[in-house]
């Protein structure tokens, strides 16, 4: 795709402002829009993921999609599939997601659990079934990993995902990616231009930690397997700190503008809120506000 790309640092500070204008968030079932106040916060319309951990149910999760409606927001339920007893269960959560909170796409992963607890082995066993096009689903949106899988070889993701991508566009459903948050530029620059390279040209959320202290920072990052964060642990404790004191949003949303491709652009940021969901909405207000388009009207 040709050498990199350098960037004026006035469009720099552009760029990254548009980032986060076009960034969507990712909220617990639990975390109330009303309660922590995002309406003041966030625009309306912005999409927000609910995540989908063990200790809930597909009914909590619509519950949570049904208040982000309410609130103006755009609901995104994550689905896990090793999570789904039966198609049953799958096709009430669907359905009710739909029906109860408006919602038009979702995300798909496999799940946390090494074996699933029914009939879904990962995301295109579930996509296979035709379940999310014949309940109103439009939208699905499936997971990227830049910094790769604690437990998937490279290549084996790579199949899978363009597997995925070529069903989804069998069933007449538009795709996109969310990736896992990282830490560095580098690698997520260098697997979405390999992506473009192999014909993938889908929209591409580049996944971003929001502000948290570094003692939750590296508890997700060693939970996820994120590897960049993983090879400097096995280097020692102190590169693992380094990593993690440098791995503010701003300095990561920075350089992804600084080198960004014209020929393999990011779609927007998505927002994971490790430090809480109001202190994540007051971070996305504030930098567009303040930080960077100052920067970007001088």
């Amino acid at each position: 795709m040709g050498g990199r790309h350098l960037m004026s640092d006035d469009r720099q500070r552009r760029r990254a402002a548009e980032l986060i204008c076009q960034c969507s968030m990712e909220l617990s079932p639990r975390d109330d829009p009303a309660r922590e106040q995002l309406r003041e916060l966030l625009a309306p319309g912005t999409t927000v993921f609910v995540n989908h951990p063990a200790s809930v149910t597909h009914h909590d999760i619509v519950a949570a999609c049904a208040r982000l409606r309410r609130a103006g927001f755009t609901p995104m339920p994550h689905i896990a599939a090793r999570r789904l007893a039966s198609f049953t269960q799958a096709r009430d959560f669907v359905r009710r997601a739909v029906g109860d909170a408006e919602v038009k796409g979702a995300l798909i992963v496999a799940g946390d659990p090494a074996r699933p607890v029914g009939p879904f082995h990962d995301s295109f066993d579930l996509l296979s079934t035709g379940l999310f096009e014949s309940q109103g689903i439009s939208h699905v949106a499936f997971a990227g990993y830049p910094s790769g899988h604690p437990s998937i070889a490279p290549r084996h993701l790579g199949m899978a995902l363009r597997a995925k991508l070529d069903l989804a566009d069998q069933r007449g459903l538009g795709a996109s990616l969310v990736t896992q948050f990282g830490f560095q530029a580098a690698p997520i620059e260098s697997w979405i231009g390999s992506l473009r390279d192999h014909g993938i040209v889908c929209p591409i959320r580049v996944g971003v930690a929001g502000p948290a202290s570094i003692a939750t920072l590296a508890k997700f990052a060693v939970r996820c397997g994120i590897g960049a964060s993983l090879r400097a642990l096995g280097r020692g404790q102190t590169a693992f700190a380094r990593i993690l004191m440098e791995a503010s949003p701003e300095a990561l949303i920075t350089a992804l503008a600084a080198s960004e491709h014209p020929d393999a652009p990011i779609d927007g940021l998505h927002i994971f809120s490790f430090g809480g969901a109001r202190h994540t909405a007051e971070w996305i207000h504030d930098p567009v506000r303040r930080r960077f388009r100052a920067g970007a009207s001088a």
